[in-house]
């Protein structure tokens, strides 16, 4: 990886991110919007990929997987448009663009755009993390951001159990940005997604020093055989220990 990575991982997740909001002005048919968006997303990214970096292999949502990757060297993770649900609802701003760059057995690079929001987060300038105080304990100021559609059950039961506060959001990336910015504590989820949901993401909340971790504590693995990665937490590191206990004491499906 080089300092060009990072740099071309935050410039192509603006570029789509720009083209994806110019999409999002003419209007029309949600349903229609969503499925130009993916496409839209997906086109351009693979193109300037394949123009920029020919030798590396691209695993991307919307395309085939293509298992040459398995045996690559670099391979570009994206998501060209995470949280299509709610780019197809009008006023809304939890979605986004997600480029990562995996190399030899780690992420090294990535970018997570946030169009609506005017934001690019990315390893080539890791954005700067409020100070959180790890003494306080799991309580009512805890605030932990989770999926609008499909939240945990187990932290229903945190919840019910510590009064920590769960605030609904739509796009993996919206929610794992919400943590870099300070504006909740962290973001936990269960249960359906995949390498390119997270992969941008984690390697922006590591490279801003947060703690990223599936929900047993063990680290994220990516350009695996099954991309299916079901879940993550992300959080200040002072938070990780505590809230990792607590997860698994409320229930947490053990992570395949």
């Amino acid at each position: 990886m080089t300092f060009d990575d990072g740099r071309l991982a935050a410039e192509l997740a603006e570029q789509a991110g720009t083209l994806l909001l110019g999409l999002r002005a003419e209007g029309g048919d949600p349903g229609d919007l969503r499925k130009a968006g993916d496409r839209l997303s997906h086109e351009f990214l693979t193109a300037e990929l394949a123009a920029r970096r020919p030798r590396d292999a691209v695993l991307s949502e919307e395309g085939r997987d293509d298992r040459a990757r398995l045996s690559a060297d670099r391979v570009w993770i994206v998501d060209p448009l995470d949280g299509t649900r709610e780019f197809g609802e009008a006023g809304r701003s939890d979605w986004a663009v997600h480029v990562a760059l995996w190399e030899r057995g780690e992420l090294t690079a990535g970018a997570v755009a946030l169009p609506a929001q005017g934001q690019v987060l990315s390893t080539a300038a890791p954005p700067k993390v409020p100070t959180v105080n790890g003494d306080s304990g799991l309580g009512a100021e805890l605030r932990i951001v989770v999926s609008r559609t499909r939240p945990p059950a187990f932290l229903e039961r945190l919840h019910e159990e510590t009064g920590v506060t769960l605030v609904p959001m739509g796009s993996a990336g919206a929610k794992a940005a919400a943590v870099m910015l300070g504006e909740v504590d962290a973001y936990v989820h269960a249960g359906g997604q995949y390498e390119w949901d997270s992969a941008a993401p984690a390697v922006v909340a590591l490279a801003a020093g947060l703690h990223a971790s599936r929900l047993d504590g063990s680290a994220l693995r990516y350009n695996q055989p099954d991309p299916l990665l079901p879940d993550i937490l992300v959080c200040p590191v002072v938070l990780a220990e505590s809230l990792l206990e607590a997860i698994g004491a409320a229930g947490a499906h053990r992570p395949r």
